[in-house]
C-alpha cells in the first residue's frame, strides 16, 4: 500500500496523474486540481506577506549569521532590500499573475479532461512549482525596473478593482438566485414562506443593529460628520434597495422578487461600511488638558493593533481565508453561467436549504467509484465541473488584488504587514467605492432581470 501511494504521489508530481492528498480520503480530481493551484497562491501569498513585514525582515538581521555577506553575495543590497518592501512584492506577483495568464490562455475552450491541455491542467505539478518558482524569481531581472513598477501599478489597481467588481456581481446574483430557489418551494410547501421571512427579519435586524452600532461608536456629538455623512448615505441606500425591490414596476418584471435579495445586500453593505471606517485613519484632537485624543472610532480592540506580531499573522490568514473563498465559489459552473447571464428556468427549480451547493445529484458510475474505485475519483471524464480558462482568470485577478492589498493599494511606500489593520486612505476608499457599487449592480440587476 505504501509502494503504491508513493507510486501515485510521483504520478501527481511529475506525470498527468490527479493528487490524492498523501494517500487520504478519496478526493474527486477536480477538487484535488483546485486544491494545488490555492496551495500555489497560499504559498506566494504568505512570501509576499514576509517581504512586508518588518518584523521577520529585523529578526532574519539579528539572527541570520553573515547576514550582510549573504545579500551581497546575492546582490540584493547591503541588508537585501530589494528582495524587501513593495517592490519585491510587486515584481513576484508579476510572476504568479503571468503563470495563472499563460495557464488562461492554455486552457481556453476546454470541455473534458481527455485532452492533451486538460492533463496539464491537472497534472505534472512539480514542473508547474518549478515554473512558478522561475517566473517570480525572473521578474527580479527585468530591466528598467522603475518604468515597470509605475505601469504594473496601474495594472494591478484595475485588476483588482475587477476582481472586487467580479466578486460584489456574484454576491448580487447569489442573493437574487436564493430568493427564486425559496420561492419557488413555496407552491408546494407553505413553510418555505416562513423560512424566507425569517432569513430576511434576521438580514433586516442585522443592518439596523449594525447601523445603529456604527452610530454610536463611530460618530459623537461634536465631529465625526464624514462619519455620519457615510452613514446616514448608506442607511439610505439600504432604504432605498428595500423600496425598490417591492416596487410595482420590479415586481411586475420579476414576480419573485422581494425583500429578502435587498435584506441580503443590506447587510453586506452595512458589513463594507464598517469594514471602511474601521479602515478609516484615526482623527487625533487635542482636549482641554492639552493632550491627543483619538475620536471617531471604538475604544476596545486597541491591544489587537499593539501586538504586531499576531496582527501580521492574523492579516495574513484573513487575506488568504478571504481570496481563496472567493476565487474558488466564484469559478464553479453555475457562477460562470451567472456571469454569462444563463440561469435555470423558474419552473425547473427545486428549493433545497443549501442551494448554493448544487444538487448533489452523482450518476451510478461515479457512485461505484466512490465505493470501489481508486483513491483519485475522476469526475470530468463526461464534461468539466467547472471553467478551466475562467479559473485561472480568476486566480489572475487575485494575483492582482493581493498585490495592492498587501501594499496598501496607492499608500505603498509606507506600507508593511503589520498596519494589515490600521487606518488608510487608499483602503477605505477602496471599500466604500465596492459599497456604492454593490448598491449599483443590485439596482441595474433589479430594473434590468
Amino acid at each position: 500500500m505504501s509502494a503504491r501511494c508513493c507510486a501515485g504521489q510521483l504520478a501527481c508530481c511529475c506525470g498527468n496523474a490527479g493528487c490524492s492528498y498523501c494517500c487520504g480520503p478519496k478526493v474527486r480530481q477536480s477538487r484535488s486540481t483546485r486544491f494545488m493551484y490555492a496551495l500555489y497562491f497560499i504559498l506566494v501569498v504568505i512570501i509576499c506577506c514576509i517581504m512586508m513585514s518588518n518584523t521577520v525582515a529585523n529578526e532574519m538581521r539579528e539572527h541570520i549569521p553573515y547576514f550582510e555577506d549573504i545579500c551581497k553575495g546575492i546582490k540584493a543590497g547591503d541588508t537585501c532590500e530589494k528582495l524587501v518592501g513593495y517592490s519585491a512584492v510587486y515584481r513576484v506577483c508579476f510572476g504568479m499573475a503571468c503563470f495563472f495568464f499563460i495557464f488562461c490562455l492554455l486552457t481556453l475552450n476546454i470541455n473534458n479532461s481527455k485532452s492533451c491541455r486538460a492533463y496539464i491542467h491537472n497534472g505534472f505539478w512539480f514542473f508547474k512549482l518549478l515554473l512558478l518558482g522561475a517566473m517570480c524569481s525572473g521578474a527580479f531581472f527585468i530591466p528598467d525596473q522603475e518604468t515597470f513598477l509605475n505601469a504594473w501599478r496601474y495594472v494591478g489597481a484595475v485588476g483588482g478593482f475587477l476582481f472586487i467588481v467580479i466578486q460584489l456581481l456574484l454576491l448580487v446574483e447569489f442573493a437574487h438566485k436564493w430568493n427564486k430557489n425559496w420561492t419557488a418551494g413555496t407552491a408546494t410547501n407553505k413553510l418555505w414562506y416562513a423560512s424566507l421571512s425569517l432569513v430576511t427579519l434576521i438580514a433586516y435586524s442585522i443592518t439596523t443593529g449594525g447601523l445603529i452600532w456604527m452610530a454610536v461608536f463611530y460618530t459623537q456629538k461634536d465631529g465625526c460628520m464624514e462619519n455620519k455623512i457615510l452613514l446616514g448615505v448608506n442607511g439610505g441606500l439600504c432604504l432605498l434597495m428595500s423600496v425598490v425591490s417591492i416596487s410595482p414596476s420590479v415586481r411586475d418584471r420579476q414576480p419573485h422578487s422581494g425583500i429578502l435579495q435587498s435584506g441580503l445586500i443590506s447587510c453586506y453593505v452595512t458589513y463594507l461600511t464598517f469594514s471602511a471606517l474601521s479602515s478609516k485613519p484615526a482623527e487625533v484632537v487635542l482636549d482641554e488638558h492639552g493632550k491627543n485624543v483619538t475620536i471617531c472610532v471604538p475604544n476596545f480592540g486597541q491591544d489587537l493593533y499593539r501586538d504586531k506580531t499576531l496582527v501580521a499573522g492574523l492579516g495574513t490568514a484573513i487575506l488568504c481565508v478571504c481570496i481563496l473563498y472567493s476565487c474558488l465559489t466564484s469559478t464553479t459552473r453555475s457562477s460562470s453561467d451567472a456571469l454569462q447571464g444563463r440561469y435555470t428556468a423558474p419552473e425547473l427549480e427545486v428549493a433545497r436549504c443549501c442551494f448554493c451547493f448544487g444538487s448533489g445529484g452523482e450518476d451510478a458510475e461515479e457512485k461505484r467509484n466512490m465505493k470501489e474505485g481508486p483513491r483519485v475519483i475522476y469526475d470530468e471524464k463526461k464534461s468539466t465541473v467547472y471553467s478551466y480558462a475562467y479559473f485561472h482568470f480568476m486566480f489572475f485577478l487575485a494575483s492582482l488584488y493581493v498585490m495592492m492589498t498587501v501594499t496598501n493599494w496607492f499608500n505603498y511606500e509606507s506600507a508593511n504587514i503589520e498596519t494589515f489593520f490600521s487606518g488608510s486612505w487608499s483602503i477605505f476608499w477602496v471599500k466604500m467605492a465596492s459599497c456604492w457599487i454593490c448598491v449599483l449592480l443590485y439596482l441595474g440587476s433589479s430594473i434590468q432581470l
